[in-house]
């Protein structure tokens, strides 16, 4: 597949680049993670009204920019790149995209206006301590109460499950797999924020007992959940690959300024040969996720499987560079005080997030026919 970036694309990338380095440096960072909300509500919204890119796969009757994959992938890749503190991948690529293609008209009309101008912070809690990350394993169920719904049960890993104000849970009804809606209020609703890894990224545990839902979608939605699943896959190896890139330029520009028996430790063949692989490494995540990006558009049929190739490679990759970037620091890489670890931190997090490289790799290889799940 051929990747053609266009001028527009160049342009995105650049100011996105050029807002998330003057919002996001290390030390903003470390202030953001260390915050009881996580994220600045005024940088949020300044990313929606002035980049827009809350709204950036939101179509435009929704009050979004109506872009695609290659655009998100673009967007993606900056913000990862600086480690940026937001309710990105939750509201304006999960629950977003959730909406979008699964939920009625009357919820979309409601709620995606409100996402796409960052008024509200919505999230998707699908994922279940038995079955991480596999819709059809979803076992919570919706019993009918009247003509609304009560929910039962426990979502575990939910992105920014405690801040959000738009909760859409993915449960049963019946045969089939819907979504709901319940309210930040609902009774019944507890929201626990989780001791992350990655204090850069929120996580939560919500249980229900009979809390109030009202289902949003009709028929099975598992296609739809599975392609909106697909997307936020795709906006997290893009993730990875800008935190790459950037642990990469880390390596080097140490490499090139630590002096060891009077000469720059870049010199050495041992740390020549680290960059190196650090190179290799983080051009073909690259070409994986623009790869998927791509795909969306040209062939949509083949997204599913390139969604899964690039975001167990990037898992990969992005937490072997981490740790190679620590060992070119040395010492010093192992401290608090520098940034290594915070890279560290996501990459490991993330290789986890939305299902390990083993478990897309077995999916792949069962999409494809090979062996049984």
């Amino acid at each position: 597949m051929l990747f053609e970036f266009s001028d527009e694309h160049g342009e995105l990338r650049r100011t996105v680049r050029d807002f998330c380095e003057k919002e996001s440096d290390e030390n903003r960072v470390r202030e953001l993670m260390s915050s009881e909300q996580g994220y600045d509500p005024k940088c949020w919204s300044r990313m929606a009204e002035e980049l827009g890119i809350v709204g950036l796969i939101v179509s435009e009757k929704h009050g979004g920019a109506d872009l695609g994959m290659v655009e998100l992938a673009i967007v993606a890749e900056e913000m990862g790149r600086v480690l940026l503190c937001a309710p990105y991948l939750s509201s304006a690529v999960l629950a977003t995209s959730a909406l979008e293609l699964a939920a009625d008209e009357a919820a979309q009309n409601e709620i995606l206006p409100k996402l796409a101008s960052g008024e509200a912070i919505g999230t998707l809690a699908f994922s279940e301590p038995a079955h991480p990350w596999e819709l059809s394993k979803i076992a919570m169920t919706a019993e009918a109460d009247g003509s609304a719904f009560a929910l039962s049960g426990e979502k575990s890993y939910v992105l920014d499950g405690s801040v959000a104000s738009e909760i859409l849970v993915a449960a049963r009804a019946g045969a089939e797999l819907a979504l709901f809606r319940v309210a930040p209020d609902a009774s019944g609703l507890s929201r626990e924020a989780l001791p992350p890894l990655d204090q850069t990224r929120r996580i939560a545990r919500l249980r229900f007992d009979r809390t109030p839902a009202t289902r949003i979608s009709s028929g099975d939605i598992s296609d739809q959940l599975n392609r909106a699943l697909d997307r936020a896959i795709v906006a997290l190896a893009a993730e990875q690959l800008g935190g790459a890139q950037r642990v990469l330029e880390m390596a080097t520009e140490y490499a090139k300024t630590r002096f060891q028996f009077g000469r720059p430790i870049g010199s050495f063949q041992i740390i020549k040969h680290q960059c190196a692989d650090m190179l290799v490494a983080v051009e073909l995540a690259r070409s994986a996720v623009y790869n998927a990006a791509f795909a969306s558009e040209e062939d949509p049929e083949s997204v599913s499987i390139a969604a899964q190739m690039a975001k167990s490679y990037c898992s990969d990759a992005y937490l072997e560079i981490s740790n190679r970037n620590i060992q070119v620091h040395g010492g010093m890489g192992f401290t608090w005080e520098h940034g290594a670890h915070l890279y560290f931190k996501r990459a490991k997090a993330s290789e986890v997030l939305f299902g390990s490289p083993s478990f897309h790799r077995e999916r792949m290889a069962h999409s494809l026919g090979f062996g049984a799940r």
